[in-house]
């Protein structure tokens, strides 16, 4: 039988999904399209600013499904320890973007997609933030709603 650890309180799980938002390379990142096709793909980000900064190519399906209705998920971690993400996309180009978001991304990932025409940012504001590890933590998940901290 496999022991599991203590639920974490709210204020631990919002410090643990910050210092994954902070730490974390690449995230699963969902879109549909105005059908409703789902797309899931991992894209490297910053946590730029409260805000999720990503990157891809103007023509892949993630930056197209934008466009219909800005919603997007996106989730950090393993099965195991889930931070779920819903929230609105932008698109932003690259002459668009501030040269303190562009330094930010362009420093943590070791690529900087800035002046290349076929590629565009991704902003997603975080509306709800939820994290759970086991069965123990799904009650009171919910970090976040309305964007606004619950913590």
């Amino acid at each position: 039988m496999t022991e599991r650890e203590p639920a974490r309180g709210p204020e631990q799980r919002k410090q643990d999904a910050l210092d994954r938002l902070e730490k974390d390379d690449d995230a699963w990142v969902a879109t549909a399209s105005a059908a409703g096709v789902p797309c899931l793909v991992p894209l490297s980000f910053v946590w730029d600013g409260g805000t999720l900064l990503l990157a891809t190519r103007r023509t892949n399906p993630t930056a197209v499904n934008v466009t219909p209705s800005g919603q997007a998920r996106v989730t950090l971690g393993h099965t195991r320890d889930v931070v779920l993400i819903e929230g609105t996309a932008e698109i932003v180009e690259g002459a668009d973007l501030s040269d303190e978001s562009g330094d930010a991304f362009a420093a943590k990932l070791g690529w900087d997609p800035r002046g290349r025409p076929a590629w565009v940012y991704l902003r997603i504001t975080p509306d709800t933030v939820k994290a759970w590890r086991e069965e123990n933590e799904l009650a009171g998940r919910e970090l976040m709603r309305g964007s606004t901290w619950l913590v």
